[in-house]
């Protein structure tokens, strides 16, 4: 056998050296078929779970966070096999050809800076003179890490030569007592903390290898004085959300750590959306907290409250609907999507028929009322009463035939009772516009609290809950205008201290302007 890289004379060994070579690179299609296949399985469950829009976030929530991480694994795998040993760059598989990423322009709002690599300054082949004919622009991404910054407030003094009076200007307002912390930083804090789900200890480590050491005990001091800085916006979103004709209630689990165990609290959130109606006025959510379920918690949030309410079939609100209630009574309006959810476990676990049947006919009423989102109450009723009337009266009229074929103890049977039992509520959407036929809109804004609730963990008291409420109540209903939360709170954490009281709303999510702003630093 020669040396080098030449090939071997034996044909024999050429014969050993191929077949090794040719297994080898069979192997690694079949792991990149498998991988391909794997992938395209993973991003199909992806998207039907990203499309069961009236489902319940406990049926898909945590399942679909763990296929996007298993995917993201998946396709990094499967570029970093293309980019190293023979793996081919594609693999052909029938129907499942892997795509690549698509390349989108990258930002242009973004800085440019130019890396001009130096050109010969005479041709190569005859020594002439060059002249510049054009370029070619490659583009890369990257990342420079943010800055920290010590911002020094200088008054300077000056004594009169005639009188001798010192003077001075005023002392800066800061966003909180003491004013260590800059409103952006506080602004990150909070927002790493309620809305990315990073707890203070994580925080101070991550600023700690940045050079910057700031302990657990002071960034708690900086989130409750923000909290409080903050808790006039809170106030004016409370009696925006509460004067609405029409709310979405819900509530869920959040842990509480006690002295010697971890108890369960509740984070409850009533949500005002007239977009689904066509109505002018922004969505806002406000959030409570209370140590526990107890009726009177929801009692004390709607005391001054009167109107539509959706929500779930929970006994606590029974009170809220007597008539005789003041200032007056709340009109019950049940969510289709609870009613959906008992029948959709049943078709999907036990494969039931009547359960696959009740869940069908649910999904039609749900077509319309996406056809008809955004019309005005009148049009929402005409459209009803035109489509939707019939159905409901067919589902019924199914429902009370099917509860006398089946056990009234068995599942079905449950299921069948959950809806006939809530029948009147469930069905006053048709008589009022204004009503959805589901409570999403609740618990879409609950999703951020079970999205970090491994990470809540609050000082042996419940005031933790009351502020991380407060905070929510802030990004959620930025999220809801469309208003970058962060920035948001970093301008209004600096304009709160010197803000007339009675001019709260100027500062309220969907009256910021941050082109206003830049205009006015400017």
């Amino acid at each position: 056998m020669s040396t080098g890289d030449s090939l071997p004379d034996d044909v024999e060994t050429l014969k050993a050296m191929l077949l090794s070579e040719r297994a080898a690179r069979l192997a690694a299609e079949a792991d990149a078929q498998a991988r391909m296949l794997l992938i395209e399985k993973l991003k199909l469950t992806i998207r039907k779970l990203r499309h069961e829009r009236f489902g319940q976030s406990a049926e898909r929530g945590g399942l679909l966070d763990q296929l996007e991480l298993q995917l993201a694994d998946l396709e990094a795998d499967a570029a970093q096999a293309e980019a190293t040993a023979g793996v081919p760059e594609r693999v052909t598989v029938a129907s499942f050809a892997r795509r690549k990423p698509a390349r989108r322009p990258l930002p242009a709002h973004l800085p440019r800076e130019r890396i001009v690599y130096p050109a010969p300054s005479a041709c190569p082949c005859c020594g002439g003179t060059l002249r510049k004919i054009g370029e070619d622009i490659t583009e890369t991404l990257d990342l420079i890490p943010r800055q920290w910054k010590v911002i020094q407030h200088v008054r300077e003094k000056f004594s009169c030569r005639a009188c001798e009076a010192i003077t001075q200007p005023p002392a800066p307002s800061h966003a909180i007592a003491r004013g260590r912390a800059g409103p952006k930083l506080l602004a990150h804090i909070l927002f790493a903390k309620y809305s990315l789900h990073l707890p203070l200890n994580r925080q101070s480590a991550v600023y700690a290898r940045e050079g910057v050491d700031l302990d657990v005990s002071t960034l708690a001091d900086w989130v409750g004085a923000a909290a409080a800085t903050l808790m006039p916006l809170n106030d004016a979103i409370q009696a925006h959300v509460f004067a609405a004709e029409r709310i979405h209630a819900d509530d869920t689990t959040v842990p509480v750590l006690a002295k010697e165990k971890t108890r369960t609290g509740r984070l409850w959130t009533y949500v005002r959306d007239d977009r689904p109606f066509g109505g002018p006025d922004p969505p806002a959510a406000v959030f409570f907290y209370s140590p526990d379920r107890g009726a009177e918690h929801p009692q004390r949030h709607l005391a001054r409250y009167a109107g539509l309410m959706q929500a779930d079939a929970y006994a606590g609100f029974n009170r809220l609907y007597e008539a005789s209630r003041k200032p007056g009574p709340i009109i019950e309006a049940a969510c289709w999507s609870h009613a959906r959810r008992k029948f959709f476990e049943l078709a999907r676990l036990n494969k039931a028929p009547i359960a696959a049947e009740a869940v069908m006919r649910i999904d039609a009423l749900f077509a319309i009322e996406r056809e008809i989102k955004g019309m005005t109450p009148q049009q929402r009723v005409a459209a009803r009463d035109e489509r939707s009337r019939a159905l409901i009266i067919e589902l019924e009229h199914w429902l009370r035939e099917q509860r006398a074929r089946v056990s009234k103890n068995g599942d079905t049977g449950k299921a069948i009772n959950y809806s006939l039992k809530r029948w009147d509520a469930l069905s006053r959407f048709l008589e009022d516009g204004r009503l959805c036929m589901s409570n999403n809109a609740a618990e879409r804004e609950l999703r951020a609290v079970a999205v970090g609730r491994r990470n809540w963990t609050f000082a042996g008291s419940d005031e933790g809950g009351r502020r991380a409420a407060a905070i929510y109540t802030l990004i959620a209903t930025a999220k809801l205008n469309d208003v970058d939360p962060q920035a948001w709170l970093a301008d209004v954490l600096a304009r709160l201290p010197d803000h007339p009281a009675k001019r709260i709303d100027e500062l309220l999510p969907w009256n910021w302007n941050p082109e206003a702003i830049a205009a006015e630093a400017a």
